[in-house]
């Protein structure tokens, strides 16, 4: 899939949660009561603040991301969506996800979010066994998140859900038999994590006093070859690192990330990358305190800090690390095009002709991809991949 130009994406994030799960490091804030109100008059006025800055855009996906987004009224959905459709042209079948969690009182809400707009729902299911359920602070159960499951897809045509693997002290055989309960219920999209600990969560302060440990990197790595073998026979290969689907129901809006593509980000602590007026490609990032950028977009009409130019060689370097989480790869001359040079001088192509040797890199048809065993080394081939800076500006100043 190639970049479209004058495609974008918008995400929308609802920074709110009943509880905070141990394992988690998003920008979340537990709040039993929100003026829905007030918030959905905010993210009008931060939708109209991109549309004057933005009007020649079509929008081909919209994400309602947290947070727990499924917490939001079927109004605010609706409201969103209708003020998307007056401020832009929108492609026709416009992917509109939402995040939601299988508790019993969302998923009665399921069939409003349908009525509002939402086309695909993504369940936050975690794990198909109710003892890591409780231990990774899930509120519902098995029962439950499968009852979702199917109510979901009453609902709307287009349902994933995530599983976490590698937890402390499971098994492959006891993971093999939760990815076989899953395909029983004939899912076209999962989205397959390896449980990872970070910084300043509970689960850090855990794992660092000795109470829990993870699989060490052989294990994960079988875990992670195991799942690649059932879900490929299955009929969802990866298309993504972390995410399987059966041919045409990729998630339209993540693949705008992969690619390297345009997107809005509304909410707070929400990203963008965007090409603005005069040509250049900057990031965006709204203020992370959700009282704070509620104040600021309705005294200003954002919540955005200003915007940061992003140079040619980042370009190059956030399109690579991108694209090569994806299966199909990156196109070179994408690359020379993000980083305004040729590849040669952005890349070591000696490191990257012994990533050919080693079988972890490939280089055909104009593409670069990964073999399996090179996206289980993903973060360290692209900065090993990548020439230092200051030679990638001389390059692309001479």
């Amino acid at each position: 899939m190639t970049q479209e130009k004058g495609r974008a994406g918008i995400y929308i994030h609802w920074p709110f949660c009943l509880s905070k799960c141990p394992y988690c490091d998003f920008n979340v804030h537990i709040r039993p009561q929100v003026d829905q109100a007030r918030w959905r008059a905010a993210y009008g006025r931060a939708l109209e603040h991109y549309a004057a800055v933005l009007p020649e855009r079509k929008i081909v996906s919209v994400f309602f991301g947290g947070g727990t987004p499924s917490l939001m009224e079927p109004e605010t959905i609706r409201f969103v969506l209708d003020r998307i459709r007056a401020l832009w042209p929108c492609a026709s079948g416009m992917e509109v996800t939402l995040e939601a969690n299988p508790t019993s009182v969302e998923t009665d809400k399921l069939s409003a979010f349908a009525q509002a707009g939402i086309n695909r729902v993504s369940l936050g299911v975690q794990a198909l066994n109710d003892q890591d359920l409780a231990f990774l602070g899930r509120k519902h159960s098995v029962a439950q998140a499968l009852e979702a499951f199917a109510v979901a897809k009453q609902c709307v045509k287009r349902v994933s859900f995530d599983l976490i693997y590698a937890r402390p002290g499971q098994t492959l055989e006891g993971w093999e038999k939760e990815l076989s309960q899953a395909l029983d219920h004939k899912p076209e999209h999962l989205s397959l994590y390896q449980l990872t600990i970070e910084r300043n969560t509970p689960f850090y302060f855990d794992s660092e006093q000795g109470k829990f440990s993870l699989p060490g990197e052989d294990v994960a790595a079988d875990f992670y070859h195991l799942t690649q073998d059932i879900l490929e026979e299955a009929g969802l290969p990866a298309y993504e690192v972390s995410n399987h689907a059966v041919p045409g129901q990729e998630s339209r809006h993540n693949l705008l990330y992969w690619h390297y593509g345009e997107y809005i980000g509304i909410g707070p602590g929400a990203h963008g990358r965007l090409t603005l007026e005069d040509g250049r490609k900057y990031a965006l990032r709204d203020h992370h305190a959700p009282d704070l950028w509620l104040e600021r977009v309705e005294q200003t009409g954002t919540g955005a800090h200003e915007p940061v130019y992003i140079p040619p060689h980042e370009r190059f370097s956030e399109a690579l690390m991108m694209g090569l989480r994806l299966r199909e790869g990156v196109a070179a001359a994408r690359l020379e095009e993000e980083g305004a040079c040729a590849l040669k001088d952005a890349l070591d192509m000696e490191r990257a002709a012994l990533l050919e040797e080693q079988g972890w890199l490939f280089r055909e048809n104009g593409m670069l991809r990964l073999s399996r065993e090179g996206m289980l080394r993903l973060n360290a081939i692209v900065p090993y991949l990548l020439k230092e800076e200051e030679q990638q500006v001389q390059a692309q100043t001479l």
